[in-house]
């Protein structure tokens, strides 16, 4: 026995090495090989009709992370915003106000809106390139202190856009950037499918050859099918089963997780609606230049009536996480489209969402597995049987990255 151990923990701890002297089992893989055999069920789950579970099919192909818990905290944060509204102002005379200049104390609703040594401008007057440009040289308590060259005024609820940062010939330090994160939390749902064949079938002749493993893959497309609806359209919720004595978590979707939408009239969308789409989707958010567009079938049959420009340009096929997407490519960059038969089935033909794959973190606790139950043995069944097994969520990293299109709002 000692032998055995020793064998064991040699092959772990040197890589390099190979475990020897004992059987190959799949106890010893996991061990040696952490994430190995699960891993290579993966790769198997993503060839099962990719085409209908886009979400689960990218989510599996990208981050994935593994937690201790079935409760899981997650942090979002987007890019600091550009502009702010002033929620007070008033004139400041002080001391240390710089001949030539004027002095005025504001504050914002928002907390860390502008820092010192920032400087900014008048939205009205950031089009005309024209205006002052203030300073902001002190804090006092929730109300900074700024200075502006010129007869330039601030009043309450006026718009200002950010600028960069001034700082001395003698400045070292600077007021440190913080992007705070919002906290939220998901939870990871085990998602089951048991798939049975009595022995007697199983030794029957099958005349169309469809065996346990034809099954199998039937039951994982219907698997992940439910779960494709689930990540994209469920609710988080925890209850207690009173009959099982254990609580039930129910995983929510990405679709509320961005507070981000994009509204389209389908009976007016033409060429200048999808660009107005494209610009709404790609910009304002720190995202990538190459996105997901998973839509209905009304959205869809819009987007292919309209004809191609010198702007937009569209390609029949792109292969991509194992997808077959048509692509359309704008300045503001590339969106990948495909159809989703989950937006028709939730009642949404004429809605879709645009996804960042960059930014979905899928958080896995119990990696897929397939585990056989001998209920011949235990003297339920003549029959044997699989269950499928995985618990897990999806999370958007950067909310704003990613966008609900809903179809006709005002409708």
């Amino acid at each position: 026995m000692a032998n055995f151990e020793n064998n064991i923990s040699d092959g772990i701890k040197n890589p390099d090495s190979q475990v020897s002297g004992i059987p190959l089992s799949t106890g010893v893989v996991e061990e040696a090989v952490p994430g190995l055999l699960s891993n290579a069920i993966d790769s198997m789950i993503v060839k099962v009709r990719p085409m209908a579970t886009p979400l689960d099919q990218i989510s599996r192909m990208g981050q994935v992370r593994s937690v201790d818990s079935m409760e899981v905290d997650y942090f979002s944060v987007d890019t600091r915003p550009d502009t702010f509204k002033i929620r007070t102002a008033s004139a400041y005379e002080g001391a240390d106000v710089p001949a030539g200049m004027k002095g005025f104390r504001i504050s914002f609703s928002e907390k860390g809106a502008l820092d010192l040594t920032d400087t900014f401008v008048k939205a009205s007057e950031a089009a005309t390139g024209e205006g002052s440009i203030f300073y902001v040289a002190s804090r006092e308590g929730d109300d900074l202190i700024v200075y502006s060259a010129g007869g330039a005024t601030l009043s309450a609820k006026e718009g200002i856009i950010r600028m960069g940062r001034a700082a001395t010939q003698l400045d070292v330090q600077t007021p440190q950037y913080t992007a705070l994160p919002t906290r939220s939390t998901n939870y990871c749902q085990i998602f089951k499918m048991q798939i049975e064949q009595s022995l007697v079938l199983k030794m029957s002749h099958k005349e169309i050859g469809w065996d346990f493993t034809d099954q199998q893959e039937s039951a994982i497309y219907d698997m992940r099918l439910g779960m494709e609806k689930q990540f994209l359209f469920g609710r988080k919720g925890k209850f207690f089963d009173q009959g099982k004595g254990e609580n039930v978590l129910l995983t929510g979707g990405i679709w509320n997780q961005t507070e981000k939408s994009i509204g389209v009239d389908l009976q007016k969308f033409d060429s200048s609606a999808l660009i107005d789409m494209l610009r709404a989707a790609f910009t304002d958010n720190a995202g990538s230049r190459r996105k997901v567009l998973l839509a209905g079938s009304d959205l869809i049959a819009a987007i292919n009536k309209i004809e191609h420009t010198h702007v937009i340009t569209a390609r029949d096929q792109v292969t991509a996480w194992g997808i077959d997407f048509s692509e359309l490519i704008s300045k503001f960059g590339r969106l990948y489209v495909v159809y989703s038969d989950v937006f028709d089935v939730m009642g949404m033909p004429g809605n879709g969402m645009i996804i960042d794959p960059e930014y979905i973190q899928k958080h896995v606790f119990i990696p897929f597995n397939a585990e056989t139950i001998d209920l011949r043995g235990s003297g339920q069944r003549n029959t044997e049987a699989i269950v499928l097994t995985e618990c897990s969520c999806l999370t958007l990293r950067y909310p704003d990255a990613h966008a609900r299109i809903v179809a006709n709002p005002t409708a």
